[in-house]
């Protein structure tokens, strides 16, 4: 399948650089604050990086890691359980500040995400506890749809940066009805980049695929995308109307939203399409899919 526009959807492999499976910077992007590097570490691997002028969070995809900052104020040691794979569970992580050094370190292996947002102020590193990460069921029918509040406003206190996992189960559309915030509107809207990072549940021996659809709102670079998705791929959202988010029948769909722009206040304040935000109306009519929630946050800290 070919795209809309390939200039937003970058292919598993197409960003790698150095030690990143994929690395995604305001540059790279053509904009001014989110971030997101995703890591691949062999039994017993290291990776030290510089924080630089943004806050991270480290996230582990696969696997558990412990990770060690070192900002000259003594620096901070947590170890991360980490999961299986994004599919099996809710899992723990840690926040990093601007102007620290970083290592990370795994001692069986595993994947993990850096989700970044240049910012100003310098909080202190911190662990956040898998028991402690709101899990949501959003939508009822085929638009149903679970969310790992990790990293979202009001949830974990970042300076900009804003984190969630979303989980769909095949056949079901998420991202939905299409929304945007590519305006700072008080009150109603907040700007904010976007990137999403899929991984898809394979089954019957393929590996899957899903859908993501970006139209143009009239505002910022006119971003147009229909993408056929695959693990490891990631789309670029810089402004526009972003939805459905499809999974295909029989392959769940993971994303990893990374958010962050320029506005004073850390808020998600988004804008349906009002061409098809009547969708919300229908929900209070219909179940939530019975597979959700797939898995839920654990009642106890694992460290």
């Amino acid at each position: 399948m070919s795209n809309v526009s390939t200039e937003f959807h970058l292919r598993a492999g197409e960003a790698a650089a150095g030690p990143y499976a994929l690395d995604i910077d305001p540059k790279r992007a053509g904009w001014g604050y989110s971030s997101l590097r995703v890591l691949d570490l062999p039994p017993g691997g290291r990776h030290s990086f510089a924080t630089g002028d943004s806050e991270w969070i480290v996230l582990p995809l696969s696997g558990g890691c412990t990770v060690l900052t070192d900002g000259g104020d003594g620096g901070e040691f947590f170890e991360l359980t980490g999961r299986e794979s994004v599919f099996s569970g809710v899992t723990d992580f840690a926040y990093v500040p601007r102007d620290a050094q970083v290592q990370i370190a795994s001692a069986a292996g595993g994947r993990f995400a850096l989700t970044g947002a240049r910012c100003e102020r310098r909080l202190p590193a911190r662990y956040g506890a898998a028991r402690d990460v709101p899990v949501e069921l959003r939508g009822t029918g085929n638009c149903s749809r679970q969310v790992n509040n990790f990293g979202a406003a009001g949830t974990f206190e970042c300076d900009r940066l804003i984190a969630v996992e979303v989980l769909t189960p095949g056949g079901n559309w998420s991202s939905y009805p299409p929304h945007k915030h590519d305006e700072c509107r008080p009150g109603e809207e907040s700007e904010l980049e976007e990137i999403y990072y899929f991984e898809i549940a394979p089954a019957h021996g393929t590996d899957g695929v899903g859908y993501q659809r970006v139209s143009p709102s009239g505002h910022g670079r006119g971003t147009d995308v229909l993408a056929e998705v695959r693990s490891g791929d990631a789309v670029l959202i810089p402004d526009g109307w972003h939805g459905p988010s499809i999974a295909a029948p029989g392959h769940t769909m993971y994303y990893l939203n990374v958010m962050a722009g320029p506005g004073e206040t850390r808020e998600w304040l988004i804008c349906d399409h009002p061409d098809h935000g009547w969708i919300r109306g229908t929900w209070p009519d219909q179940p939530v899919d019975a597979r959700l929630p797939l898995y839920q946050a654990p009642a106890g800290d694992a460290r």
